[in-house]
This record gives structure tokens, C-alpha cells and sequence, in this order.
């Protein structure tokens, strides 16, 4: 293993909310954003930041393993001599923007000092990436309250994993990028969000028996289809549910959609030039979009800066 490996940002491209309730998900490794740890003697703003940040997580991390919860031991005492050694986790991905800053780390710690660490080269079947999924959840608590691992496991094993169930995922091929109009884009809202809020407010809406039936009976089949059509490679069908899903959200995630792009989701649905969905939970970060023509997606969102992720 090399001395400090990357960890990319991870995108779920597909599942956001949908999940927590049993829908299929799709979620893929993003290189434009990563981290690295890296050492320094003389520790100044942002590596000073992430090093008194890594302190609070240790203790997080040792009163896991003193109190015998930890699911996977680490080398607590290399981790610690590391921090104070000047150690920091140097990370371009964006804090708060749904694209697996803490996941990152958490995938960077449990690689470099995880006692029996489960070789995502050489150990890779279904058992161990359900195992890894719920190790690295537990890691990434520190950060959201609750964590469904997913987001460390995507960093972790640096391959796109389709969710069909809480106990059933795998990794899974993408379509290899076409050079044809069509794209994946992200969309900066212009302001970070936060997990835990988001995902209270989907739980409470959840107590809701007409917002449950909408949820199971619409939200699901569009994500699953859109999914389903995205591996094949299959247009038609991928932007007909996208078009369904895109207003689904709109209708009824409203306090998730962040306020600066409300009437850009709008207008897409309105004209299909392109659609927008929350990417991670929203209420701020970025929003993603498709669109089968990104020439003319970009021109109607000139000023909010598109940054392209797929082609097809």
C-alpha cells in the first residue's frame, strides 16, 4: 500500500431518501474531489483546523473501542501518535455539499489503522461489503448522528455500488462515458447543508400516511426505473422517470431543495432542457442534473457554474 493513498468523493447519483425506505440506490466514486492525509511540523489554518478536528474524532473513536462497541478495532495508539505528530486530512471535497467529506476520511482512517482490515483489492463479495458497510457507519456516526455507511463505502472501495436493499449491494459496471449531448452535471446551490435536519424532516413527513403511500408507491418506482435505465445505457426511459421523479421532489421535498435553485427546477421541468434531483440530503450543497443537451443546459444556467461529471 502506498504511504498516503487518495480518497475520492463519492455521488449518489440515484436513492437519495429513497434508501432509508427501501429503494434502490445507485452511488459512484467522484475523483475531482479527494483527500490525502498528510504531516506537518508547523501546523496553520485549514491543516491546524482538520488536525484539532481529527483529536475530537479520536476520542470519539476511543471511548467506541474502550467501551467494546467498536465493530472493528483500530490501532488507536498509531492513530493518536500520527495526530500528534502533526498528522491532518487534506481534502478538497466541499464540507456540507452531499458529496462525502466525512465518508472520505472515515474510508482514510479505517484503511490506514483498522487491525483486521478488510482488503477491498482481495476480499470483496457481498458478506464483506454488508461488513464494511456497517463498520464504516458506525465510524461516520461521529458526524450525521446516524450513518448508513454508504457514503464511507463508496470512498472506501472506490467503485460504484448498487443499493437493492439494506442487506443486499454489490458494485456494479457503469456505462462507459459516451461522447454523444447528453450529461450528468452537478449544480452549487451557493450554500452547505446539513444531513441530520434534512433527514428529520423526512422521518417526521414519514409519520404522514399520504406522504408513506407516495413514497412507496411512486418515489420508488421512478428511482428504481431511472436506475435500471441508467445501466443499460437506456435514454428514453431514463429521462421519462427522470422528468417524474424531478416533480415528485419538487411537490413534496420542498424544505430539502435549496431556495437558490427552487425556480432553476422549475423552469427545467418546464422546459425539459434538463432536470435537477437533490444530490445526498440537501437544504443546501449541490443539486445534480441531466440533461440530453448540456451546450444548451449550460447557456440557461450560465451563472451557476455546471461542473460536468458523466457523458453519454
Amino acid at each position: 500500500m502506498n504511504k498516503n493513498p487518495l480518497y475520492y468523493a463519492k455521488i449518489l447519483l440515484f436513492g437519495e431518501y429513497g434508501i432509508i425506505n427501501d429503494s434502490q440506490g445507485l452511488s459512484i466514486p467522484y475523483d475531482f474531489y479527494r483527500g490525502a492525509f498528510k504531516q506537518s511540523d508547523a501546523l496553520e489554518g485549514k491543516s491546524e483546523k482538520s488536525n484539532a478536528s481529527l483529536k475530537k474524532y479520536f476520542q470519539y473513536l476511543k471511548e467506541l473501542q474502550e467501551s467494546g462497541e467498536i465493530i472493528a478495532p483500530l490501532n488507536l495508539k498509531s492513530l493518536e501518535d500520527d495526530i500528534e505528530a502533526g498528522f491532518y486530512f487534506d481534502s478538497s471535497i466541499p464540507e456540507g455539499y452531499g458529496v462525502g467529506s466525512s465518508g472520505a476520511l472515515c474510508a482514510a482512517i479505517y484503511d490506514k489503522y483498522a487491525v483486521n482490515r478488510i482488503d477491498p483489492d482481495t476480499d470483496i463479495d457481498k458478506n464483506s461489503i454488508v461488513e464494511l458497510k456497517k463498520i464504516l457507519g458506525q465510524m461516520e456516526s461521529y458526524f450525521h448522528g446516524k450513518s448508513s455507511g454508504l457514503d464511507p463505502l463508496i470512498c472506501y472501495l472506490k467503485l460504484p455500488v448498487l443499493i437493492s436493499s439494506k442487506e443486499e449491494l454489490g458494485t456494479v459496471a457503469l456505462p462507459k462515458p459516451g461522447q454523444g449531448k447528453g450529461a450528468i452535471f452537478l449544480l452549487n446551490s451557493g450554500q452547505p447543508g446539513e444531513t441530520q435536519p434534512m433527514v428529520n424532516i423526512f422521518m417526521e413527513k414519514m409519520k404522514n400516511h399520504g406522504f408513506r403511500n407516495v413514497m412507496k408507491e411512486e418515489f420508488t418506482k421512478y428511482n428504481d426505473a431511472c436506475i435500471q435505465a441508467f445501466l443499460k445505457g437506456d435514454t428514453k426511459p431514463l429521462f421519462s422517470n427522470l422528468k417524474k421523479l424531478s416533480h415528485l421532489v419538487f411537490e413534496y421535498f420542498t424544505p430539502m431543495i435549496p431556495s437558490s435553485v427552487h425556480e432553476l427546477w422549475k423552469k427545467g421541468i418546464e422546459t425539459n432542457a434538463y432536470y435537477l434531483k437533490l444530490c445526498g440530503s440537501g437544504g443546501g450543497g449541490f443539486v445534480l442534473g441531466f440533461t440530453l443537451d448540456y451546450e444548451k443546459a449550460q447557456t440557461m444556467l450560465q451563472g451557476h457554474q455546471p461542473e460536468l461529471i458523466h457523458r453519454f
